[in-house]
Order: C-alpha cells, then sequence, then structure tokens
C-alpha cells in the first residue's frame, strides 16, 4: 500500500510539472482588411459614422470570398465598433460565417502624429496621443507570437490602423504611416514568427477586386454600380 501511495504521488507530481511548463512559442499571421467604400455623412456621429455604399458592400462580399477560399481557417476574427467596419464584416461573413467576430474599440479609426503639418494641424495633441495609446495596446496584445500552435488573426478596421500598424511592425518611425496608401477592402499580411520577428507579407492588396471597384487609394477615381445606358441604333 505505501509503494502504490509513492507512485502515486510521484505520477500526480509529473502531471503537475507537466501542467506548469509553458506552451511553446508558434507563428501567427495577422490579416487586416480595410472597411469597404462609404459616404460620409456629417448628421451621423462620428464615433459610429455611416455604413458602407452599395460598392462598399461588393468590395466587402469579394473580400470574403478570397479569405473564404483560405486553406487555413482563422482562429479569431475582431472589428472595429464604427458602422463602415462592422457592415464589412457582416458582408465578409456572409463567405466565412466563423468563429464570431469580437469588437474592439481600440480599433476605432483615429489620426496617429504623422509628418505632414496639414494633418496635425487638424487634431489636437491629446487626441493624436489617445489614437497611438489604444494603437499600441493592440499591438502590444496581438502583434506577439501564438501559444502552442500556429494560428490565423483578422481583423476589421480602417486605413490609419492598418498603416500605423504596418509601421511597428517594420520598426520604422511610425509617424511615416501616411507615406502608404490602402485601399477600400483590401488585405493586408503580417506574419509573426515564434521568435518574435516580423514580417510584413502584402500591404493593401486589391486583387480580388476588379479594376471598376477599386476605390479609397491614391490614384483611385471615383466608381458607380450604376449600369450605363446602352447605345440607340
Amino acid at each position: 500500500m505505501k509503494t502504490f501511495l509513492v507512485l502515486a504521488f510521484l505520477a500526480l507530481g509529473s502531471a503537475s510539472a507537466q501542467a506548469a511548463e509553458p506552451e511553446t512559442a508558434a507563428a501567427r499571421t495577422i490579416v487586416l482588411v480595410r472597411h469597404g467604400h462609404y459616404a460620409a455623412d456629417p448628421s451621423i456621429d462620428e464615433k459610429i459614422g455611416p455604413g458602407l455604399s452599395p460598392i462598399g458592400v461588393a468590395q466587402a462580399r469579394l473580400a470574403g470570398g478570397r479569405l473564404a477560399g483560405w486553406l487555413a481557417p482563422f482562429d479569431a476574427r475582431y472589428v472595429s465598433p464604427m458602422q463602415r467596419a462592422r457592415d464589412t464584416a457582416a458582408s465578409i461573413g456572409v463567405a466565412a460565417p466563423l468563429p464570431a467576430w469580437e469588437v474592439v474599440d481600440d480599433l476605432a479609426e483615429c489620426t496617429p502624429a504623422t509628418r505632414r503639418k496639414e494633418v496635425m494641424n487638424k487634431t489636437t495633441p491629446e487626441e493624436r496621443a489617445s489614437c497611438e495609446a489604444a494603437l499600441e495596446r493592440v499591438f502590444a496584445k496581438h502583434f506577439v507570437p501564438a501559444r502552442g500552435a500556429p494560428r490565423s488573426d483578422l481583423f476589421v478596421c480602417h486605413g490609419n490602423v492598418i498603416r500605423y500598424l504596418i509601421t511597428r511592425a517594420l520598426g520604422v518611425d511610425s509617424k511615416a504611416w501616411l507615406e502608404m496608401s490602402v485601399g477600400h477592402a483590401s488585405i493586408t499580411r503580417i506574419r509573426v514568427e515564434a521568435d518574435g520577428r516580423f514580417k510584413v507579407l502584402s500591404i493593401g492588396d486589391v486583387g480580388h477586386l476588379p479594376p471598376n471597384l477599386a476605390t479609397g487609394a491614391t490614384g483611385d477615381g471615383d466608381r458607380s454600380l450604376a449600369v450605363p445606358e446602352l447605345p440607340l441604333r
């Protein structure tokens, strides 16, 4: 009986030691999708903002179709609280409904410090500091290696947010974020290696959109879904 108790105690101690061992680090792939096209509406609370336009819905559906075709499913999905981002997430979810979306307030659109004086003049130091604090919280929490096994996380948010996070992954001056341009419903991919190194795999990819639906990036023109009139015979 005494021998049995000793063996049981040793087995329990071994199991406890194994449970206490930290999970090994693994790679994390972060996919950042900018919301689709929307029409500005000053009558709507700017903290929520307007929803998607018909073109924006079409863009988001096409982005969702592309994401649904990827071999590895997403382990988590996060979305900004603003309406255009939530509409984009809902449209993406038609093609890829799982897992459920988690609303993250820190993903809301804001304007961090930039090199452009004309942009800086439109915000206060307090607004810029609050913006950067929120984005730094996102970076500190999510832009880290996975634990136990590789994973992929999807974020639907905003152009300023995505560009700032890209500069942080690149390890460059964050004030350079405005020197990039990412279109509506574009896809940016960043890989965090198990050892913490970053690899920016793509920025503002719109390969899933036909040229007549590309909006939101420098050089993109106005678009319409209106059917053109047929020429008279």
